[in-house]
């Protein structure tokens, strides 16, 4: 089968169309014709930091060859001999194999039944397969560890990004009041969204403007969290996508009496139907903001790291 492997690290040049193996497939495993891929701003940086190879893609230094992604929807094409709730032909999606080796970035991928769920009739598989990472680093911030509730004031930084634009959806479907920071040129579509206030973080300082937060989701990497807890109620919930807990962050959180949690995300199965009911409902949808052919990765990669893509970046299954 065709798969896009990374040769070595470094620049995008690296990520090469090569023959491969098609995967085994395991009793618990489903085989999945890929139709679309999500790229994330992990992926990018994998490409670039062999360093980080053990973390995410937890794979050996003989391990070869390095196939990258995670986040896929297509058709089944085959079953394990443990698997009931899966058949050949069905449409699905998920999140596979994360942390770990994903392989998404191929013709076909093998994954656990119990990390998949079936693509809604109504939504494409390029709508599909970008509601897989980010849509379940927003459901599992603000669901699983901040559990949002009704009337809950939440306030999501870059908010028109991959992982922002689901969140504001979901927390506004939770009954919350949402308020989202980006750039000024993103104010429309934040808005759009459901978001009930928006805060352009170039020209406003948000924790001037919001101190009473049930829940924040800050996607920023170093003291910017500590910025986010000027921001929380006492009592508050402070969720982090990068940065871990340090002396000075801790003591900001003790004088709030605020739960933290630095989150990474999780594939999941539950999750992700619960996603796809959102979606289903019309209540959850991926603004999917370019869409490339298998043969042009690198172009994906460029726009994934200019860190102002709206939504998400799909390529196209062969």
């Amino acid at each position: 089968m065709k798969a896009i492997i990374l040769n070595q690290t470094g620049g995008v040049e690296n990520l090469i169309v090569s023959e491969v193996p098609a995967p085994e497939l395991k009793p618990q495993d489903v085989l999945v014709r890929v139709k679309a891929i999500s790229i994330n701003p992990v992926d990018a940086y994998l490409r670039a930091n062999e360093s980080a190879h053990p973390h995410f893609l937890q794979t050996g230094p003989d391990e070869k060859p390095i196939i990258l992604g995670w986040d896929i929807s297509g058709e089944v094409k085959s079953v394990g001999s443990s698997v009931t709730n899966f058949k050949e032909g069905d449409e699905v999606f998920g999140m596979v194999n994360f942390p770990g080796h994903g392989k998404a970035y191929a013709e076909y991928t093998s994954a656990p039944a119990s990390q998949l769920a079936k693509k809604p009739v109504s939504v494409s598989f390029e709508e599909a397969a970008g509601a897989t990472l980010a849509a379940l680093t927003a459901y599992q911030s603000l669901v699983i560890y901040a559990q949002i509730k009704a009337g809950d004031k939440v306030l999501i930084h870059a908010a028109a990004g991959g992982v922002g634009h689901f969140a504001v959806q979901l927390a506004k479907a939770f009954g919350a009041y949402v308020i989202g920071t980006a750039s000024s040129a993103n104010r429309d579509f934040v808005l759009s969204l459901g978001a009930d206030e928006f805060i352009d973080y170039q020209n406003e300082k948000f924790e001037e403007i919001v101190t009473d937060a049930d829940i924040i989701i800050d996607s920023q990497y170093g003291n910017h969290v500590e910025r986010s807890v000027q921001s929380l109620k006492k009592g508050g919930r402070l969720i982090s996508l990068l940065t871990p807990v340090y002396e000075e962050l801790q003591t900001a959180l003790t004088e709030k009496h605020a739960f933290y949690h630095q989150l990474l995300v999780q594939s999941n199965g539950e999750d992700m139907q619960a996603l796809a009911a959102l979606m289903e409902s019309g209540k959850l949808k991926t603004h999917v903001s370019k869409i490339v052919e298998f043969g042009q990765m690198d172009e994906a990669h460029r726009q994934i790291e200019t860190r102002t893509t709206r939504g998400k970046v799909i390529v196209k299954g062969i």
